[in-house]
């Protein structure tokens, strides 16, 4: 299953065209790893500072590769003269459902998110449904909507992409 890292990183004042061109070269270079599937830059408003890397691995064995490797240590010991600490966020939930390099066209991802949510919510009218039918609707929906999210996020879309990896990208 493919990982998705999501790192955000302040540039130091006066080093943001230094940063975003050896962050150019870096981004290129880290393709030469294998277990790398992608990896982009993106910038935010003129004046934060702020740079954003997304980065796509075959696994979470690739990963930990990629980031032990000297190439990026040496590349972290560089970008360090350069921003502040980054901050790394593995992505998990709903934001990684799709993300890859080359994202399936739109209606691709509306029919994969409802062959994942309408059996669950088959599952939850009739698994936690009778055990809350005499709360109040507001509640209901609460309990109802968390343990959909829950399941959708952990369980039931990690395996629905899994499934449907060569449908939803059959170019790969």
């Amino acid at each position: 299953m493919p990982i998705h890292v999501a790192i955000t990183r302040k540039v130091r004042p006066g080093k943001e065209a230094e940063f975003r061109e050896s962050l150019r070269r870096f981004l290129g270079e880290s393709f030469s790893h294998g277990g790398v599937h992608g990896a982009a830059m993106l910038t935010s408003l003129p004046d934060s500072g702020e740079i954003g890397i997304l980065r796509t691995f075959a696994d979470e064995a690739e990963r930990d590769a990629f980031y032990d490797s000297q190439r990026f240590k040496d590349w972290e010991a560089y970008a360090s003269t350069l921003t502040e600490e980054p901050v790394y966020r593995q992505l998990n939930g709903l934001e990684a459902w799709f993300r890859s390099p080359g994202a399936p066209p739109r209606w691709k991802m509306a029919l994969a998110t409802l062959c994942g949510v309408f059996p669950t919510s088959l599952f939850l009218a009739f698994t936690v449904g009778p055990f809350i039918k005499e709360f109040p609707i507001v509640l209901r929906l609460l309990i109802t909507a968390a343990c959909m999210v829950g399941l959708l996020t952990w369980v039931v879309m990690p395996f629905v992409t899994r499934v449907l990896k060569k449908w939803l990208h059959p170019h790969r």
